[in-house]
């Protein structure tokens, strides 16, 4: 059975005006073409929906029961419209993208800020995890594209340079390292090794990229710990010096606190943004992956 939406609009304009030139007219159909509308549609059902008489025309008992059925399809089929209409035209929509926790709760906040205002009903759902996570949650479809410093480039993901950050010493102010002449090469590595180190945990990327560059120095590690609050803390009460990504660096603001950039071969840590190849993007989540990109953080 093919039933179209034009004879459920004629339809519903019969029933309503119980006149056939008048429902032609709402229609903007020839009374002839309208007829021919109604017809079909009952040759299609295998019944009468109307009965028709030179002065009368009013729905059959079975013309009543598809009454309600037409205006609930009328009114999903309007209801559907409007929703790709709004989708189109970002007066609403979702996103959900996953990213790094030092870009979530630094770099992050002002573009969405700027996201919001412009499109104030498309929802958010951001996801503050760490690489490997955010690449799980894009090959699984529940983020349209993440930023990690994983490049994900497989059959399912495409992984496309996104930004570089540095990386900072982090110590406090009273500590040796906080302004005296830091060496450079190995001898930079041996001067920063001789001292307790606050490291973050070792599935971190940060931590890994600080391996990478210190190999095969060795650190004096005092202590691991999950989050870059708590590197804060420990460094401000003088337990040891850190070194962290330049984007985390706003956690470390605080005037008992010194950071001092590094240059170190390999100690630069580079973030993909990672997308489906087999996905294309809703017209919200196209949008704010359009203005991520013109926003990107300067390399650090």
């Amino acid at each position: 059975m093919n039933i179209s939406s034009r004879q459920i609009d004629a339809f519903l304009a019969l029933a309503t005006q119980r006149n056939f030139t008048r429902a032609a007219a709402q229609c903007h159909l020839s009374q002839p073409a309208f007829s021919t509308l109604i017809r079909a549609l009952e040759d299609a059902l295998g019944l009468r929906l109307f009965d028709r008489s030179t002065r009368h025309v009013g729905l059959t008992a079975e013309g009543e029961n598809f009454h309600a059925s037409a205006l609930r399809i009328r009114a999903e089929v309007d209801a559907a419209l409007a929703a790709m209409r709004d989708a189109a035209q970002l007066r609403r929509g979702r996103v959900a993208i996953a990213l790094l926790p030092s870009l979530a709760a630094g770099w992050l906040p002002g573009v969405l800020a700027g996201f919001h205002t412009q499109h104030p009903g498309v929802e958010l759902d951001i996801a503050d995890v760490l690489s490997e996570p955010c690449i799980d949650l894009v090959a699984t479809g529940r983020a349209d594209f993440a930023l990690a410093a994983i490049r994900a480039d497989t059959p399912e993901l495409q992984a496309e340079p996104f930004c570089q950050d540095g990386f900072h010493l982090v110590c406090r102010t009273d500590h040796p390292l906080a302004d005296q002449p830091l060496p450079s090469g190995p001898a930079q590595l041996r001067a920063l090794a001789q001292w307790p180190f606050i490291h973050l945990a070792r599935h971190s990327s940060v931590r890994q990229y600080l391996e990478a560059a210190f190999h095969p120095q060795a650190m004096r590690t005092l202590m691991e710990v999950e989050q870059l609050a708590t590197v804060m803390g420990m460094v401000r009460a003088g337990l040891g010096i850190s070194v962290v990504p330049t984007l985390t660096l706003f956690h470390f603001q605080h005037p008992d606190l010194a950071t001092r950039p590094l240059a170190l071969p390999g100690l630069t840590r580079q973030i993909y943004l990672v997308r489906r190849r087999d996905r294309g993007l809703s017209a919200a989540a196209q949008a704010l992956h359009a203005l991520v990109l013109r926003e990107r953080p300067a390399s650090g």
